[in-house]
């Protein structure tokens, strides 16, 4: 096969075609489209706040009880560490395939390939989830606007509701197809929407919740971890908190489309997650403090709210107004199912380009600049897990939240572990190479392994989650360990139909040249 090689004068890369820049990337995507606000909008839009926080509160309560807010703040402790790894590598080498192109360079292509499973794994679990509650809200949406409370029952008819859902993610394939600029327009106006909803909400929970039957008084043994009776509930609960952050590094993802991706794409991340941390703490603790933490009404461990706790809440809290929280959260999955594409499309490009995929999937539309083939096939494959787990799962949000808190931890983990490696000849250079390149990395790296092996111990068994099982496995386990085991298996196939990438020949390990089959 015909090679050309493409040196960059460093590992960062410069030069006209360098990521970063206002031309175009070796793999075709156009540079210089967003700044630090509109990657950071990005981010938040991907993390999508309130359709999070509606999945996501019921399950982690259930693992964590009073002690939810210092389960968000342990959670989020692994991922600034992270976060921090991402920017250093970020800085040193801006690819659009991030996990998957800086573990190669850091350990090699087999691990590398597995990395980048995980990653598209999470990415693909995530956007079948967004376009779940995105039917759910919907339904209710027009069932508030109409004042038929029939209409909201609709999503429960699987065969209307995965066909909907289908809608759902045809759109927004489509528009992810087009490409970034009108999309980030409309992502400022969709994020100050959720944003500005979910500031009223909190406001009126804190100011009416002595009204609520199951209210609770606020509380500083909230933030006491010593009061979790297991480190299997602290490592679930964990997992689940990782859940509702996780997003942030679609920021890196669009490197290769940002000013200046070297630096804005890191910082961006690393202020997503803290503008994030402080969204959740002040939602989570005015929620507890109106609903508490009951198992009837409209407590939060009343498992027949788990699936949308903002469906429950918002009458009582909101009143009248109860109608913009269901907006809000359908335009923040709706914004999310759309931006969350970039990063496995952007995954799989770097994939194909590299050679660890089949030639499609490299890709780039020539009209729009955007990894077209790839952009399809992450809506398909999304499409088509959400219609299998409707029929497996009697859970199917509370289940795939679980799930993606095992890949995540996985490749978070192995993305930070890849950080430490790939710079050890330089962490001894200076405090601050020791600290960001050495210690943040390992810490977040080994604490998000420990919670990956914990949660996949426990999740074996059938009551973990929803109760679903497969022969007598837990749905859990089966879909997290289950999903990496069949990567393996790809993997193997891909090394006999593609083996120039797991023979180094693609992306070098220790070596700023790019050999980029032609």
């Amino acid at each position: 096969m015909t090679e050309t090689i493409r040196t960059r004068t460093s590992l960062a890369g410069s030069g006209p075609h360098s990521p970063g820049t206002s031309g175009t990337s070796p793999k075709g995507l156009k540079g210089g489209q967003l700044g630090l606000l509109a990657v950071v909008v990005l981010g938040i839009s991907t993390i999508a706040p309130a359709y999070t926080l509606t999945s996501a509160l019921g399950p982690t309560v259930n693992e964590a009880g009073l002690q939810l807010p210092v389960i968000f703040l342990i959670g989020f402790i692994p991922m600034i560490l992270v976060s921090l790894a991402y920017r250093e590598l970020n800085a040193d080498f801006p690819d659009s395939g991030t996990t998957f192109t800086w573990v190669t360079k850091a350990f090699g292509p087999w691990v590398g390939w597995m990395g980048g499973w995980g990653l598209l794994a999470a990415n693909i679990i995530v956007l079948s989830n967004l376009a779940g509650v995105a039917v759910d809200f919907f339904y209710l949406f027009l069932s508030q606007l109409t004042g038929s409370p029939e209409l909201a029952d609709l999503s429960a008819n699987k065969a209307l509701n995965v066909l909907t859902c289908f809608v759902f993610v045809a759109l927004a394939v489509w528009v992810s197809y087009r490409g970034l600029h009108t999309t980030k327009l409309v992502q400022y106006g969709l994020v100050g929407f959720q944003l500005l909803v979910l500031g009223l909400f909190v406001v009126m929970a804190f100011a009416n919740w002595s009204s609520s039957e199951t209210a609770i008084p606020f509380s500083w043994e909230w933030f006491d971890v010593t009061r979790i009776e297991t480190f299997g509930q602290i490592a679930a609960g964990i997992s689940l908190s990782i859940f509702v952050y996780w997003g942030w590094d679609v920021c890196l993802t669009v490197n290769e489309e940002t000013s200046n991706g070297r630096k804005t794409s890191g910082l961006a991340g690393t202020l997503t997650a803290l503008i994030v941390l402080a969204i959740y703490l002040l939602v989570s603790i005015a929620t507890m403090m109106f609903a508490g933490v009951g198992d009837t009404g409209n407590g939060l461990n009343n498992t027949e709210i788990h699936e949308n706790i903002f469906t429950a809440l918002a009458s009582p809290i909101m009143g009248p107004f109860a109608i913009l929280m269901s907006l809000a959260v359908l335009s923040s999955s709706a914004a999310s199912l759309q931006s969350t594409f970039m990063s496995p499309s952007r995954s799989m490009l770097a994939m194909g380009f590299y050679g660890a995929l089949p030639a499609p999937f490299g890709r780039v539309s020539r009209k729009f600049a955007t990894p077209g083939f790839a952009t399809v096939a992450a809506g398909i494959m999304s499409a088509g897990f959400y219609a299998v787990m409707h029929v497996v799962s009697e859970n199917v949000l509370n289940d795939t939240i679980l799930a993606l808190g095992l890949m995540i931890c996985f490749y978070y983990g192995l993305t930070a572990l890849a950080c430490a490696w790939y710079f050890r000849h330089s962490v001894f250079d200076s405090l601050r190479h020791f600290v960001l390149r050495l210690v943040c990395p390992v810490l977040g790296g080994v604490g998000l392994f420990v919670v990956f092996l914990q949660t996949a111990v426990d999740s074996v068994a059938p009551e973990f989650g929803s109760g679903s099982e497969i022969f007598g496995v837990g749905l859990v386990f089966v879909l997290g360990v289950g999903i990496l085991a069949s990567g393996a298996a790809v993997m193997l196939i891909m090394a006999k139909v593609r083996p120039g990438f797991f023979r180094g020949e693609t992306l070098k390990r220790d070596t700023p040249a790019l050999v980029v089959p032609e």
